[in-house]
């Protein structure tokens, strides 16, 4: 809590006596006090030395304590001000309250009354700090920079997504798995008014449509066999902060229905009650689907969709920003490296190459996962090829086979001895497979093998 040694208290009363009495006993309590005996002198000292709190007498000369307040509300609105007024005088001490004072102690007051309002004042204050250095660390943890990538798309969807945070509206985060969808709406959140609130996630596509209809909205004792006691849904656990709800393309019409209605009511029932509860709660949907073509198939309730869609954000997948992947690589090298307490491991350019060329179809968690376990493999200085799994070299050579030769445009002979590679390579070069999906007979698939010299990676 606030250490009651730090805080600085000025007193500002015309009367020297009072000065001197509020000195010693404030001085007691261990507080920095200083004393002056007019307004313009208090603001001067405070331009010079800020105070934590100003208590001052609302009638002075020369300058009033509603001028005082006033002055010093506008050099520094953090500055907290207590006025001491006669009781006659209350009215004016409301009129304080009004215009920024934190309160007012009437005259004459207890010794015991000015140091409650102190220390609560002080209590409150640190608390507020609190929570606000809280926030400006949960902003730096979850900040959007943590999203790498100089790709303009990524850029524009970055600045979009900041723009979003401070809106309250709901988003809808679009996107294939491993992009990224669940650190945007960290980010999101946590640079939105509702920092510091609630932040709860869901899958959607985790739980059956039973259990997801009780995690999200709770039920109450007896609902079904099993429901012993009252269960509190996620949706209440997130009043009054933000609801990250993932792949809403999975859930069903009923779930459906009752996602509208806390979007349009903001309202949820639990399962077995006839009861409903107010919910204040910011929703993050977020999705790997094509909702418009759920919507057409009538799998996906439209006014659902439209709901959601208020605010759409599309983060690209990896292999629509090659450019990204250098970049990223080089985080993941860093991070790791910092992770196992080794020392930091280049990566050979052919393996970089490889990396940049492959499709990356979990993106850039699998991206991730793949640098870590090549660090974990490496016995070497730097990562080389052998250090990654093999199909990822397998697509890059399938697509250097496409692009070889100087001519721009491939020769029929060139096309096919790319494809017929590229199928081996997605049947793990099983032949007679690859002989059946190409729609020849595998004696002539073996002989083509051999023509162009095709051999399988790693061997």
């Amino acid at each position: 809590m606030y250490s009651m040694n730090k805080a600085k208290v000025l007193v500002v009363d015309d009367e020297e006596s009072m000065c001197n009495f509020m000195e010693i006993m404030l001085s007691k309590e261990g507080y920095d006090v200083s004393c002056v005996q007019s307004g313009h002198k208090a603001i001067e000292l405070i331009g010079r030395d800020t105070p934590d709190v100003v208590i001052a007498d609302l009638m002075m000369p020369e300058m009033s304590g509603l001028d005082l307040l006033s002055r010093v509300k506008q050099q520094d609105d953090k500055i907290n001000v207590i006025v001491m007024t006669a009781f006659a005088s209350v009215d004016t001490a409301l009129d304080a309250m009004k215009r920024g004072a934190y309160d007012y102690i009437t005259k004459p007051f207890k010794v015991d009354e000015i140091k409650l309002t102190l220390k609560k004042l002080l209590e409150r204050t640190s608390i507020a700090k609190e929570n606000q250095d809280l926030k400006s660390t949960l902003s730096a943890e979850f900040s959007f920079d943590n999203f790498i990538g100089a790709n303009p798309v990524v850029v524009k969807m970055k600045e979009m997504a900041r723009t979003v945070a401070q809106s309250g509206s709901t988003v809808l985060i679009r996107g294939e798995s491993g992009t990224g969808k669940d650190l945007i709406a960290k980010a999101i959140h946590y640079h939105s008014q509702r920092a510091g609130k609630p932040f709860v996630t869901l899958n959607c596509a985790a739980l059956p449509e039973t259990l997801l209809e009780s995690e999200l909205f709770g039920y109450v004792k007896g609902a079904f066999t099993g429901a012993l006691k009252d269960k509190e849904g996620l949706f209440a656990v997130a009043d009054t902060g933000t609801f990250f709800l993932d792949e809403i393309g999975n859930t069903s019409p009923a779930i459906q229905a009752k996602l509208l209605r806390v979007l349009e009511e903001k309202k949820i029932t639990p399962v077995g009650s006839t009861q409903s509860i107010n919910v204040n709660v910011r929703l993050i949907a977020a999705t790997n689907a094509s909702l418009e073509d759920e919507v057409k198939a009538n799998r996906f309730r439209a006014d659902l969709f439209y709901r959601l869609n208020v605010l759409p954000i599309y983060i690209p997948a990896l292999r629509e920003r090659r450019e990204d992947i250098e970049v990223l690589v080089n985080h993941f090298l860093k991070v790791f490296s910092r992770k196992m307490k080794s020392t930091r491991k280049a990566i050979s350019q052919d393996a970089l190459k490889a990396l940049i060329a492959y499709d990356w179809p979990g993106n850039v968690r699998e991206l991730e996962n793949t640098i870590e376990r090549a660090l974990l493999l490496s016995k070497g200085k730097s990562l080389e090829p052998r250090d990654f799994p093999q199909n990822i070299f397998a697509e890059t050579q399938g697509r250097e086979v496409v692009t070889e030769g100087e001519s721009e445009t491939p020769t029929l002979e060139s096309i096919e001895k790319a494809y017929i590679f590229w199928t081996l390579n997605q049947t793990n070069w099983q032949k007679n497979r690859s002989a059946k999906i190409l729609g020849i007979d595998p004696s002539t698939l073996y002989r083509k093998i051999e023509r162009y010299g095709l051999k399988e990676p790693g061997r």
